[in-house]
């Protein structure tokens, strides 16, 4: 592989996160780092926007700003009908601050209770906002994706994170966790968003090589 490639920061400490965008954006001229591979610590950044574009460019603006580097942020969640749309921009903090993954996991299934698979549709939403520092000006670009399913009656599967083993993807009979990574990286709204993104990524990462 040709060392020529410019340093994208990607802004999450969720490895499975990172490892996911190294797969997405393999062929581009670019190396993939994490902010603690750049500063040898998080930056932390207080998600408190109504959307996820906000909370994505906060990110981005904040890393972008610390490392002085191209930096890609994203925000995601899970949006169920029968909750109203949530818990959408509140996902990850969904049972609280520190809660991990499964108990956000099982309150899901405690609040979807009895209902049929029927009422049970749900989507995951995917925002990336890319910060451009150079020169002192702060060029952004977003992408968005989706992808359409339902939430299941008990947790399926062992890849992915988050709420993967109980979210059915459209069209499949399995679970975003039981999907090997090329399959979700095909279907799921962060593929999505990374493909609609990817020819800014191409065209600023050549501008800097």
């Amino acid at each position: 592989m040709s060392e020529s490639r410019a340093l994208l920061v990607v802004a999450t400490s969720n490895k499975g996160k990172l490892a996911e965008y190294r797969e997405l954006f393999a062929g581009l001229p670019v190396r993939i780092l994490s902010v603690s591979d750049v500063l040898g610590r998080e930056v932390d950044v207080v998600e408190d926007g109504d959307t996820y574009a906000e909370n994505a460019r906060k990110k981005a603006v904040a890393v972008a700003g610390a490392t002085g580097l191209l930096t890609l942020a994203d925000d995601s969640g899970l949006e169920v009908d029968l909750l109203g749309g949530g818990p959408g921009v509140r996902s990850a903090r969904y049972a609280g601050d520190g809660a991990t993954s499964s108990e956000r996991v099982e309150k899901l299934l405690r609040e979807l209770g009895n209902a049929s698979i029927g009422n049970r549709a749900a989507r995951f939403r995917c925002v990336i906002c890319v910060v451009d520092p150079r020169f002192g000006r702060e060029d952004v670009f977003y992408a968005n994706g989706d992808c359409e399913g339902f939430i299941g009656i008990s947790p399926r599967g062992t890849g992915g994170f988050g709420y993967d083993p109980v979210f059915f993807v459209a069209g499949f009979d399995r679970t975003m966790a039981e999907l090997s990574s090329e399959e979700k990286g095909e279907v799921s709204h962060r593929g999505r968003a990374a493909r609609a993104i990817r020819p800014d990524l191409e065209r600023l990462a050549k501008l800097m090589i």
